[in-house]
């Protein structure tokens, strides 16, 4: 989870005053702290990514590529995740934050082209968009928050990302099993790093207390993100029936895909989903609560991206033997984005709804049973789980008033 310092005239530990300059680019206390335009126009660029990512695991549906997925994928989640700090503390009015934002989807963008061949010709090109990304951003905010608190934060950041660098170019420059391991060490570092508040040399370290996070801008990014996570989704879906056409048994797996689709945006929405704002507010730790709702939504978009690959093989074959690969993703891919849902659930209600592990285990328990049957009814099982745990939140909204964010201390 990204970091968000307080804002202010003075740092706690005795920063100059915000010159006036500075201070245009900083949101103000009374300004609204909805998701701009900007924002939405940002996030567009992970329709791409997430799509290029379902099509690269698509291609190698073995352990191998499962966790290449996974670093790419976590990759893609922390520029979106640092963006979505950036536009958080910033006024993305201004033209410097704009450009800024800009130029970071430009990049995201060559990152999304070059992740089919990321771990082979395309490696140097997606590791250099990163890096450029993430070192380009830090120093621009360096020459350009003179006087606050967020450009030490920001010379923090370019450390360790000078750092990170490392391993992500020397992977781009091997092949194989070391630009896997380099890159994951990575990430690792890039993750790791923000959890502990960017320790730096002669900067310090981002402390917790100094720490505010903006629960309305945050649980509305958050939203917004998922819902391009379900476009990823419906565009696989979508273009599925397009390529194979309209057989009865091809749109019956498109009717189980898009079942599974609203499924998943239903069980999201209630009521978790509603309410992080007012966890946010009422937590005694928010930069806690923040972190684990980011690496929730992480599993669940994880999710998803599985989830869009089973629905991709579904409708391409949605009779015939099964191979066990597909069944993994089949049912793999709602497994993960319900534990994803059982850890957000847990971070603003401190509980977890018997409905999510018993729906993880019936996923699990139902795999050796699909072995003989044909994808689409794999599918349709895995939907089936998904419509007892939506049911139960309905049940459970019946039969008592809405339940008020009660985050763990």
């Amino acid at each position: 989870m990204t970091e968000y310092p307080k804002l202010g005239k003075a740092g706690r530990t005795g920063e100059p005053m915000t010159t006036g300059r500075t201070a245009e680019l900083l949101r103000k206390a009374g300004d609204p702290q909805r998701a701009t335009f900007l924002e939405l126009f940002f996030d567009l660029v992970f329709v791409l990514a997430l799509a290029q990512l379902s099509r690269g695991l698509a291609e190698d549906l073995g352990w191998s590529g499962a966790l290449r997925t996974l670093v790419l994928l976590a990759a893609m989640w922390w520029v979106w995740s640092s963006t979505a700090w950036l536009t958080d503390r910033t006024d993305p009015q201004r033209p410097v934050i704009q450009a800024l934002v800009i130029a970071t989807m430009v990049g995201t963008m060559v990152m999304a082209a070059a992740v089919p061949e990321a771990f082979g010709d395309t490696g140097l090109i997606f590791a250099g968009a990163y890096v450029a990304i993430q070192l380009g951003r830090g120093l621009v905010l360096v020459a350009v928050l003179r006087g606050h608190e967020l450009q030490r934060h920001s010379v923090r950041g370019v450390f360790w990302y000078g750092l990170s660098a490392l391993p992500w170019i020397a992977g781009a420059l091997v092949h194989g099993t070391a630009r896997g391991a380099l890159w994951a060490l990575a990430v690792v570092l890039d993750h790791t790093a923000g959890r502990i508040g960017f320790p730096t040399p002669g900067a310090g370290r981002t402390p917790s207390r100094d720490l505010v996070i903006s629960g309305e801008h945050l649980s509305e990014r958050y939203r917004q993100f998922f819902i391009i996570a379900l476009g990823d989704l419906i565009l696989v879906t979508g273009l599925g029936l397009s390529r194979n056409g309209f057989a009865p048994d091809r749109a019956a797996a498109f009717a189980v895909s898009i079942a599974t689709t609203v499924l998943l945006w239903r069980i999201y929405i209630y009521r978790a989903g509603e309410v992080l704002a007012e966890a946010i507010a009422a937590s005694a730790d928010p930069i806690r609560l923040a972190r684990s709702a980011s690496y929730a939504h992480l599993v669940m978009v994880a999710g998803v991206v599985v989830a869009a690959v089973g629905d991709e093989l579904v409708i391409a074959h949605p009779l015939g033997h099964t191979p066990p690969a597909w069944i993994a993703v089949i049912l793999g891919g709602p497994a993960l984005y319900v534990a994803g849902r059982a850890r957000f659930e847990h971070a603003v209600f401190g509980r977890v709804s018997r409905s999510r592990p018993i729906g993880v285990l019936a996923l699990a328990a139902l795999t050796p049973a699909m072995l003989p049957l044909p994808p689409v009814v794999v599918a349709a099982a895995a939907a089936l789980v998904l419509t007892g745990i939506a049911i139960s939140d309905t049940a459970r909204a019946r039969a008592r008033p809405p339940e008020p964010p009660s985050p763990p201390g």
